[in-house]
């Protein structure tokens, strides 16, 4: 049984950047690949960012690879997302989530309680 737990998020300028961690326990974190979803208010959830298990394949949302960049520390059994150029769009819960599989949907067996992000102008 795996736990994540998110950290980082918070209350930021348009413009600003952010990093979110994304801590893992209970299992073999370098076994899982690990992906960011957002929830914006009234909104489904959306697919930000994902990295295989071996950290050499990463995919993006759309139209969000130019700001934001996915990472991974196997040795901290953590990952990261790190939000550059942050715009008022998106403001929404930042959840990690693990699983074998990468991939753009929520097949996903782990997931964390998420962290809050907001941008303002």
């Amino acid at each position: 049984q795996v736990q994540l737990v998110e950290s980082g998020g918070g209350l930021v300028q348009a413009g600003d950047s952010l990093r979110l961690s994304c801590a893992a326990s209970g299992g073999t974190f370098r076994g899982y690949a690990i992906a960011w979803f957002r929830q914006k208010q009234e909104k489904d959830r959306e697919f930000v960012a994902g990295i295989s298990h071996s950290g050499g394949l990463t995919f993006y949302g759309r139209s969000l690879e130019d700001r934001f960049t996915i990472s991974r520390d196997d040795a901290e059994n953590t990952a990261y997302l790190r939000m550059d150029s942050l715009k008022p769009e998106d403001t929404g819960v930042y959840t990690c989530a693990a699983g074998p599989n990468l991939d753009y949907g929520m097949g996903y067996a782990y997931w964390g309680q998420g962290t809050q992000v907001t941008v303002v102008v």
